[in-house]
């Protein structure tokens, strides 16, 4: 298949990596796929993370669970193990033994086919387009704030960077009625 892979010399185009997907779970064709700051940062070193990057995606189903086939998806980026303590607790995003797609330990989506979690999926509703949904990622990240602060319509919130990710928990945050400000360079 054709991706994008990071090594240690940086990033390349390759024509033909093999594309071998992992026991258990479903192969997804990518559709469309975002580049995120994080991917950026990947590049300079971050993380030294090695292989194909991308995780924010939209794609359809190829091989997998026969409810699966031709879905058209998106999906959580950190493949946990399921049985460790802090999973077994409601935290997989914590799980010390999970890969992170496109970021750490598992290959992402800058290339033709991707391996995901089956439990990872989301089906992607027929009237939200590609182009939108390549966004739920990051939308899914801001939206988090939400589950991790308690923001009242009374408050006041600074949101601290105003790229792509700051625009977006600006306008999440704004949905409370809180005051929102955003400061940047």
């Amino acid at each position: 298949m054709r991706a994008l892979v990071l090594d240690t010399d940086g990033p390349r185009f390759v024509p033909d990596r093999p594309f071998e997907p992992r026991a258990g779970e479903a192969t997804v064709d990518v559709r469309l796929a975002g580049v995120c700051a994080t991917d950026l940062e990947l590049v300079k070193g971050y993380m030294g993370f090695t292989g194909v990057l991308g995780h924010e995606w939209v794609g359809t189903v190829s091989s997998g669970p026969s409810a699966w086939l031709g879905a058209r998806v998106v999906g959580d980026i950190n493949a946990a193990c399921g049985t460790c303590k802090t999973c077994l607790v409601g935290r997989p995003s914590h799980c010390p033994e999970r890969t992170v797609l496109g970021i750490q330990g598992r290959d992402g989506a800058f290339a033709e086919h991707l391996s995901v979690p089956v439990r990872n999926l989301h089906r992607v509703p027929d009237g939200v387009p590609d182009e939108a949904a390549v966004f739920v990622e990051p939308l899914a990240a801001a939206c988090q704030i939400l589950e991790q602060v308690h923001v009242r319509p009374s408050d006041r919130v600074v949101v601290l960077g105003l790229g792509r990710l700051g625009q977006l928990c600006a306008r999440v945050l704004a949905l409370t009625g809180a005051r929102v400000m955003g400061v940047s360079r």
